[in-house]
């Protein structure tokens, strides 16, 4: 393949993406939701999102027929995970037919209560047959579809987890979000040199080659490609500061506007032998940071080029 062919195809394909993602406007938020409670952690929630929308993106030209975008989403997110889950050795559960009084939840308190609990308490294949009945409303003949089951017993899996989420007293523990912020030297001179501008000092922290990763698939290896790339207008001029988001520390970049400081990026990085060896950032992902900002006690920058939410 020719140099030329490869660059119509890199366009070809940046097109399709960003058609894919004008489509997932109206699904993408539940989405995201559905992998945080599938997988039982906004970060493992995050890696399966991401992973669908490639695979999605990838396989949807096999569909010779008709596709619902929501089904054919939510049913790459499950298997997905049930596949992790095999991988990992995990038992993902069975689903029988058996005759069980119908359970309800009094309130939406008790419901949210009960997502919190689901991960600790149930297989992966419980877990996604609930999500998709008591949240995101499927029918129990696409549940079954999804989870390769009978709708019958998509009926007596969801009645029979909601007397156990009734009658089970297990207290999660919670995350302590005023836990001392881990000081390592290299974050600590990653945020001063962000946070000055200095963008040679901030460089000479990452090993080479380097993993500068965004989502969903952005991938830069060396630091000419960061410089050229990404970093090509230099830093963008925000503060950035280390906090602890749904138990992990992170680097949060905040944008100053009228309406207080905005969430523009998130990111972690990954440091071994005095360098920064991995570097993700979740600066194009919507759902990501929305709920990040909101977690965080701010609100979400909606309007930063080349993005704009609103």
């Amino acid at each position: 393949m020719s140099q030329s062919q490869t660059d119509t195809l890199h366009e070809q394909s940046r097109e399709l993406q960003q058609q894919f993602q004008s489509i997932m406007v109206d699904v993408g938020d539940d989405l995201w939701k559905y992998c945080r409670f599938l997988t039982g952690s906004p970060w493992d929630g995050e890696d399966l999102f991401q992973e669908t929308m490639l695979k999605a993106m990838g396989g949807l030209y096999t569909r010779w027929h008709p596709t619902n975008l929501k089904s054919y989403l939510y049913r790459m997110a499950t298997n997905t995970w049930i596949d992790h889950c095999r991988r990992e050795k995990r038992h993902v559960g069975s689903l029988d037919e058996l005759d069980e009084p119908r359970e309800d939840f009094s309130d939406t308190h008790d419901l949210e209560e009960a997502l919190e609990k689901l991960y600790h308490l149930f297989t992966p294949r419980q877990t996604a047959v609930f999500l998709l009945m008591e949240v995101f409303h499927f029918k129990a003949e696409e549940v079954a579809s999804i989870v390769k089951t009978t709708p019958g017993a998509i009926y007596a899996t969801t009645n029979r987890m909601k007397v156990k989420l009734k009658n089970d007293a297990t207290l999660l523990p919670k995350q302590n979000r005023e836990s001392k912020l881990q000081k390592d030297v290299v974050i600590s001179a990653y945020l001063k040199a962000f946070n000055q501008g200095d963008l040679e000092g901030m460089l000479s922290l990452f090993s080479d080659p380097i993993h500068y990763e965004a989502s969903l698939g952005f991938l830069e290896t060396t630091k000419d490609e960061m410089r050229e790339g990404s970093l090509m207008y230099g830093l963008p001029g925000h503060h950035a500061k280390e906090c602890i988001l749904w138990g992990k520390p992170v680097i949060v970049v905040l944008a100053d506007s009228v309406q207080g400081p905005l969430v523009h990026d998130i990111q972690y990085q990954d440091v071994e032998n005095g360098k920064i060896v991995y570097h993700r950032s979740y600066f194009f992902r919507k759902e990501f940071i929305m709920a990040a900002a909101k977690e965080l006690g701010y609100k979400p920058q909606l309007d930063k080029a080349p993005l704009n939410w609103e």
